[in-house]
């Protein structure tokens, strides 16, 4: 089926949108996957468009993904981080797949049948860090097998198929890592772990013990090290602080309608919380240039290898994902202000009760503190760019 391309991207996207805030509130209070918001990004095709041209795809640029982010991050969170979980997949796909058969006919399938990936990068016992494993890849003449006991897959039951990281070998270094595409049918999920939680409930990030067999040749060719610094990393920071950003502006959207309201019952004075608007609004243009930056900087290292390895680049990256996390919940908290009780409570125009439960996770999905202890390590020996244009 070809996309529909009597709509443009933003069109397409608006479109989603529209289905995922129809069923955001009932996504979150009952706890469950939207479906009818995937079902719908795989109406408008949307779950390819990273994909190449010749591989059936789009070959949608970064920042036209992390808009499509911020257009569902505004209807529904849950949604626009699946979305975004999806595409940093597709990413690893894009960047590292170095032309294996296997890996290119299976991003024409993501395209064609409109796949959603999900990824299992965390372990128990290693403490929530992604660049370590434990488990390790089994690899017997032209067949792989792995067991992994992953204490958060997104959405993993609902997935068409799991990136999966281990280690290379049962000798390797727990550093040594390398990732592999198990698609379904090809893997067993045993559930270890409930995702019952504050924010961010529709993802469905249950814990599991997984368990695959497949072809050998679904592992990346590159390693998994290369992976996380040339792609995931940067896609992962901006992605997610796309959503926070539709998020943070939905908030907004709402304590600035609630402002006007007050101005036409108030015969022309300035109601309280103008002030705090305005204020509110300079918060949010400061996380929209953080997150155009970061495209910036991103699409400028993709064309320098060397660059894109660099501590600098991996500092900035990180700032990133630091600023837009922290930030956001103060821009909500803001907005809760301005609108009083009638944000405070459930049901109303101005609700934002969803909204600031879905901005804690923002801190967490990477732990800030691991962030800014990897960035001070860094910092330990490069030298910080004073220039304001690089």
């Amino acid at each position: 089926m070809n996309a529909p391309l009597a709509l443009t991207l933003t069109e397409r996207a608006n479109l989603v949108a529209k289905v995922a805030g129809q069923f955001a509130d009932d996504v979150d209070r009952q706890g469950r996957f939207p479906q009818e918001a995937i079902d719908a990004m795989r109406a408008q095709r949307l779950l390819g468009i990273q994909i190449p041209l010749d591989l059936g795809g789009e070959a949608a640029s970064f920042a036209q993904i992390a808009e499509i982010c911020t257009t569902l991050g505004q209807a529904c969170a849950s949604s626009a981080m699946i979305f975004a979980m999806h595409h940093i997949k597709c990413s690893s796909l894009v960047e590292h797949a170095e032309g294996n058969a296997w890996q290119m006919a299976f991003m024409k399938r993501v395209a064609d049948e409109q796949l959603l990936l999900a990824s299992a990068t965390t372990e128990g016992g290693i403490g929530g860090n992604l660049r370590n494993s434990i488990c390790a890849i089994e690899v017997e003449g032209d067949t792989c097998r792995l067991e992994k006991d992953a204490t958060v897959i997104s959405y993993a039951q609902y997935a068409d198929a799991i990136l999966i990281t281990s280690r290379a070998h049962k000798d390797a270094a727990p550093s040594d890592q390398v990732m592999t595409v198990f698609v379904k049918g090809q893997y067993s999920l045993e559930k270890t772990q409930d995702w019952d939680t504050l924010g961010m409930r529709g993802t469905r990030s249950d814990g599991f013990v997984f368990k695959g067999e497949a072809p050998a040749c679904q592992i990346l060719p590159k390693p998994f090290a290369e992976i996380a610094a040339h792609s995931m990393l940067a896609a992962s920071h901006i992605l997610w602080s796309g959503v926070w950003y539709g998020i943070a502006v939905n908030a907004v959207a709402r304590a600035q309608s609630f402002v006007r309201a007050a101005a036409r019952k108030s015969a022309g004075q300035m109601p309280p919380g103008a002030l705090r608007l305005a204020e509110v609004a300079n918060q949010l243009q400061l996380v929209r240039s953080n997150v155009v930056a970061a495209l910036k900087a991103y699409e400028e290292a993709k064309l320098d290898g060397e660059k894109l390895s660099s501590f600098g680049f991996s500092v900035t990256m990180n700032n990133v994902k630091l600023a837009s996390s922290e930030t956001i919940i103060d821009i909500i908290n803001q907005a809760m202000l301005i609108c009083g009780i009638m944000g405070y409570k459930n049901g109303t125009p101005y609700s934002l009760g969803r909204h600031l439960r879905d901005a804690h996770s923002a801190r967490l999905m990477i732990s800030n503190d691991r962030i800014l202890g990897n960035t001070s390590t860094m910092l330990l020996v490069h030298k910080l760019d004073t220039r304001l244009l690089g």
